[in-house]
Order: structure tokens, then C-alpha cells, then sequence
């Protein structure tokens, strides 16, 4: 039985194999890396390490060969026993311990476990098939002193006869600057005013798009409201008094169609509630009031009292 085939097995799927009475062995994960000296990439791996004080049987390798060997799980570690004896000794014989495809192990000056891992099996599986590989250096030509060399042989001469020529051309340049320089601001003034208009266009549509988004927030513009069949005889929607001074409304909903709006009246004084028509809207829309209120501290008390009990979407709308 070659106890170290076993272990070699498990370190594939586990990151910890324990010896009983002679130590564990561990693996963690290490990243791709590159050896500067050599130019040699390095797949992701995982590395090996020796802790001679984890010797407690966990019943992991003992179960894995007992499994393998279709034998009991006393008689494997019997046998377990008996090897690991015969490492000692090697160990304490001043000998080294080689485990294939683990590592090397020795005792050191103290009498302790040394371990030294091989690296020709990588125990991560997700970097199986990825090999280490060499890259040779790349090498660029440098073509600066070929250049300069070109440049010294060619040739700049100016005749007097070509500058008396070219003596007009200066006024042309300060002239080109200039036009540039006016094109670029009248150009930036374009842009900028264009910009600011934009803006203004867009502040605008957006002053418009939340008052639009106030104005119709719970509101209902769905088709003709589905309410409950309610007895109306003795309530009538236009029994109700209201109070003129009161500028405080908590509002219900908005309807498009007039008949949804007198039915949530209905439901609603059938609660027990002041509703009431409010008008319409600038959307025109048919406005419900809950109930209205001079005082604005008793209508926030009962916008709170119905939005916990009643409807979420209540709110609170007070005239100037």
C-alpha cells in the first residue's frame, strides 16, 4: 500500500490531509506569477506545505484508502501505523523522506520536520492542462541615431533673393491669427448662447414635468372605477355642507370620468368620511376630498390617521 498515492489523490480535493501520528499536509491557493530572471510564467497553483503537529486522526485518509482498498477501517490504520514508523525512523536515521509527487522530507539540527514540496504536480484543478512556458524577451531596434544621422545630410539652404521674397509673409500670419482668434469667439459666443438657451428650454420643461408629476400624483385616470355595491338612500352627495372658510383638503383621488368621482364620494361618506367634490384640476380632472379643515395641525393629524388606515396615496392640499 503506497500511502503517499493517496495523499496525492486528496490533495486534489481537500486543503488539508492528515497523517495520523505524523502530520498534516496543506494547501493553499498562490496566484500566476512570472520569474524575472528566467522570463518563465507560472500557471495559478496551489502550494504545499508540512505541519508536524496536526496528527489527530480526522478518519479522512484512513477512510479514502480503507474505500480504495476494500478493506476495514482498522486494518488501514494498522497499516498506516506501521509506515509512518518506518518514516520516523528514515527521519531519525538522518535520512530524507521523498514522497512522490508531495515532497521531501528531513529532520533538522533541532530534530524538527523539515519539508521541501515538488512542483512538477499542480494540485488546483481549475489550472489543469495550463503548463508552465517561457517568453523570449521581445527586442526593438532603435532607429533615433539613424535618424539624426539622416537629418545632418540633408541639405537647408536660403538664398538672400528668396528672403527678400518672403518678407511679406509675416504680415500674413499675424492676419491669419487674427481671423482665427475672431472666428473662435464669435464661434464660442454661438455656442455659449445656443448652450444657455438649452438650458433655459430644459429648466423649463422640467419646472412643467414635476408640477404635471405633483398634480397627478394618486391620482386615478383608469377605466370607470370597480367599487362595491353601496346604498346611497339615505346619503346624498349633495346634503353635504361644506365649510367655505376651510382651506386645508385631504384629497382622495382624481377621475377623469365624473360618475367614478361621485361613487368614491359615495364609498367614502358611507365610512363615515366628509367627502366632498373638490372641482377639477388643471389637467381637468375630477378632484375627492376625505374631508377639509380650517385648522392645518387637525388636517395633517388626520391625513396621518387615514394614510395608515385607509389609503397611502392620501395628501394634503391647502389653498392659499
Amino acid at each position: 500500500m503506497v500511502v503517499e498515492h493517496y495523499i496525492s489523490e486528496l490533495l486534489y480535493r481537500y486543503n488539508c490531509v492528515v497523517v495520523p501520528n505524523f502530520g498534516a499536509f496543506l494547501t493553499q491557493h498562490t496566484s500566476a506569477r512570472i520569474n524575472d530572471i528566467t522570463n518563465t510564467f507560472f500557471a495559478p497553483a496551489k502550494s504545499i506545505s508540512f505541519n508536524e503537529q496536526l496528527i489527530s486522526n480526522d478518519g479522512l485518509l484512513v477512510s479514502y484508502i480503507a474505500e480504495a482498498e476494500k478493506s476495514s477501517f482498522e486494518d488501514i490504520l494498522s497499516k498506516i501505523e506501521t509506515i509512518t514508523k518506518q518514516w520516523k525512523s528514515t527521519l531519525n536515521a538522518g535520512e530524507k523522506l521523498s514522497l512522490k509527487n508531495i515532497g521531501l522530507l528531513w529532520n533538522n539540527a533541532e530534530n524538527r520536520i523539515q519539508f521541501q514540496p515538488y512542483y512538477e504536480v499542480n494540485y488546483l484543478t481549475s489550472s489543469f492542462g495550463l503548463s508552465s512556458f517561457k517568453s523570449i524577451p521581445v527586442t526593438r531596434e532603435v532607429l533615433k541615431e539613424e535618424v539624426e544621422a539622416i537629418e545632418e545630410k540633408i541639405p537647408f539652404i536660403i538664398s538672400p533673393e528668396k528672403r527678400e521674397k518672403t518678407r511679406f509673409r509675416p504680415y500674413l500670419k499675424y492676419a491669419a491669427i487674427l481671423l482665427l482668434a475672431i472666428s473662435a469667439g464669435f464661434t464660442g459666443y454661438q455656442v455659449f448662447n445656443n448652450g444657455f438657451q438649452s438650458q433655459q428650454v430644459v429648466r423649463e420643461d422640467a419646472k412643467k414635468e414635476v408640477e404635471r408629476q405633483i398634480q397627478e400624483a394618486t391620482f386615478f385616470n383608469t377605466a370607470p372605477l370597480e367599487l362595491p355595491t353601496v346604498s346611497v338612500d339615505a346619503v346624498s352627495t349633495a346634503a353635504v355642507k361644506v365649510d367655505e372658510t376651510a382651506k386645508h383638503h385631504i384629497v382622495a383621488g382624481a377621475f377623469r370620468v365624473k360618475a367614478n368621482a361621485d361613487r368614491k364620494i359615495a364609498s367614502l361618506q358611507s365610512k363615515g368620511y366628509k367627502a366632498a367634490y373638490y372641482g377639477t384640476n388643471a389637467y381637468g380632472l375630477h378632484v375627492v376630498t376625505y374631508d377639509r379643515f380650517t385648522d392645518p395641525k387637525e388636517a395633517l393629524t388626520e391625513l396621518r390617521r387615514i394614510k395608515r388606515t385607509e389609503s397611502k396615496d392620501a395628501w394634503l392640499l391647502s389653498e392659499k
